[in-house]
């Protein structure tokens, strides 16, 4: 088999909808043999139900209770792994994404064509195909204060924030990053073997980071893939739980300094986080000032500052 492709799901009924639809017709596009594998995560919605009718030849895995992005994939590998049908490829991606022309294919190609290439991204567009950030360096401290402090566009778009030019997409020539963003992430099977899986104590966010740090540290490369386009509906599974994910992702991140930074870099990214929600905590009671969010909402950040701050 060419190609597994796995996509968690939680309450996202939808936008998987949607996203399986293209993902179907990215299979025949691109004449791949490809299974589908679908991890729902206890949802509420009626996701598990619209599979079954609508998306017979999907693989579910129904969990009974919400085990994370990474908890959900592992899920998915040990069932295909199971199975004894090992794909040569495993893409892992998101309910929010729609999955354009023949990109499934030109990430294999791609792979395909650098045995020195241990996994690889998709160039990630807006619905609307605008440029979206596919990919990034690994997050440093200038990361942290921009954060917090977005002092001007042109440096939250620049390598001092982690991203790369904007030319190398327009080029359409894969290139070399340090991780591409998990909303669409190709991995060879036999790095998995390698490297291990997502590490199951990132419940949400940072999973991919960590992923890819184990896949270079193991003397792979990774790339961008500009050919391959798909849109990425930005984060639209989670908007609804927005205090909860601020916390699950600095719980990720604190998870990930630890694992991969010294004792020097933790102290300096607390000493800017404890700035950075001073800062977010002014911001809010200004807002609740000005009447533009209400008393629960305002509440509802405090304390997310308050349990970030407590980590």
């Amino acid at each position: 088999m060419d190609l597994a492709i796995i996509i968690v799901s939680y309450n996202t009924r939808n936008l998987l909808a949607d996203c399986l639809s293209t993902v179907y017709a990215g299979l025949a596009r691109s004449a791949l043999e490809g299974d589908v594998w679908v991890v729902d995560n206890d949802s509420a919605d009626g996701s598990a139900a619209m599979i079954r009718e609508h998306f017979p030849a999907v693989c579910l895995v129904a969990l009974e209770q919400n085990a994370g992005f990474a908890a959900g994939n592992n899920a998915a590998l040990r069932e295909l792994r199971a199975q004894g049908d090992q794909p040569r490829y495993v893409l892992f991606l998101n309910p929010d994404t729609l999955v354009q022309d023949d990109a499934l294919g030109a990430l294999v190609r791609f792979l395909d064509s650098s045995p020195i290439a241990g996994a690889a991204g998709a160039r990630l567009v807006h619905r609307d195909g605008e440029f979206q950030h596919s990919a990034f360096m690994f997050p440093g401290l200038t990361q942290i204060f921009f954060d917090f402090f977005p002092i001007h566009r042109q440096l939250l778009d620049s390598r001092l924030n982690g991203r790369y030019p904007r030319r190398l997409y327009k080029a359409g020539r894969p290139f070399a990053v340090d991780h591409p963003l998990g909303a669409a992430l190709i991995v060879r099977s036999e790095v998995l073997t390698q490297v291990g899986a997502f590490d199951e104590r990132f419940f949400m966010y940072c999973e991919e980071v960590d992923l890819c740090r184990r896949i270079k540290a193991a003397g792979w490369i990774i790339a961008c893939v500009p050919e391959a386009r798909i849109v990425h509906l930005v984060g639209q599974s989670a908007q609804q739980y927005r205090d909860r994910m601020f916390v699950a992702l600095w719980r990720s991140r604190f998870l990930m300094y630890e694992k991969h930074e010294s004792r020097l870099f933790r102290g300096a990214a607390r000493a800017l986080l404890r700035l950075g929600l001073r800062a977010e905590e002014r911001r809010a009671r200004k807002a609740w000032a000005n009447c533009t969010i209400d008393p629960a909402l305002l509440e509802r950040r405090l304390a997310a500052y308050r349990e970030v701050a407590s980590l």
